[in-house]
């Protein structure tokens, strides 16, 4: 019996020991896999280090009626030039739109068709996913380099892999005001206004109607970072401003 006991404790610590590790790696994996500076494969940038006081606004989603044209609206009054990551099945239910954003000179960028999240996927899974939203922006007349943002900011394996091995750019942000929940106005831009620093990149989600609080932000955001000295780029100039 007491032989017994003892195997049976030793047991216990071998089983316990392994469900530690497991559950160790598991936690590691879905920091890695949220990290906004780090991904196992390719290129991230979240900021970069430039020679001058530079940032790039940047907006997820859509686009939706609910929100293009007011933002395109406010970047225009103030002569802003921003990247929009947009989703390959929104371009398909919306191309008017999506052409509206790439003909008034902003940079797009590819948010992935479904906007699931890419992680626990195949290959081939992601390869559909990045290039079925490449061929949709290439109906908008939009030329230029086409950057990936992943969904939610979830990347892992298949996903880094994939861009890695088409010498393709991770594009993630350092401010982030609006991602949890839905702050108000007056928060979203000072979040930002305190934030921002030289070569930083600003996520916004300011494309559907519940976003309105958003919206009315960028214009104080616009503002108060030029008051401050600062020039906005897209993502893509901001990479080439880079020491």
């Amino acid at each position: 019996m007491i032989l017994r006991s003892r195997r049976a404790r030793k047991w216990t610590i071998v089983v316990a020991s392994v469900l530690v590790v497991v559950l160790a790696a598991g936690y590691t994996l879905l920091r890695v896999a949220d990290s906004r500076t780090f991904q196992l494969f390719g290129t991230l940038v979240d900021r970069v280090d430039p020679t001058e006081k530079v940032v790039a606004l940047t907006f997820d989603d859509g686009p939706d009626p609910a929100g293009t044209h007011t933002i395109l609206d406010t970047l225009k009054s103030r002569q802003v030039a921003a990247t929009f990551f947009l989703i390959g099945r929104e371009i398909a239910e919306h191309p008017d739109l999506a052409h509206d954003i790439a003909a008034a000179g902003h940079e797009l960028g590819n948010h992935s068709f479904s906007h699931d999240r890419m992680i626990g996927v195949t290959p081939a899974w992601v390869a559909d996913e990045v290039e079925a939203t490449d061929a949709l922006i290439r109906t908008t007349g939009y030329s230029g380099d086409i950057l990936f943002r992943p969904p939610n900011g979830k990347k892992l394996f298949a996903l880094p892999h994939y861009l890695a091995e088409h010498g393709r750019t991770t594009i993630t942000c350092d401010v982030e005001p609006d991602s949890a929940g839905l702050p108000d106005t007056a928060t979203i831009t000072a979040t930002t206004l305190a934030q921002v620093r030289p070569g930083s990149i600003v996520l916004l989600h300011a494309m559907y109607a519940s976003r309105e609080q958003t919206r009315q932000a960028i214009g104080p955001i616009l503002d108060g970072l030029k008051q401050r000295g600062f020039r906005f780029v897209t993502v893509s100039q901001l990479l080439a401003a880079q020491h």
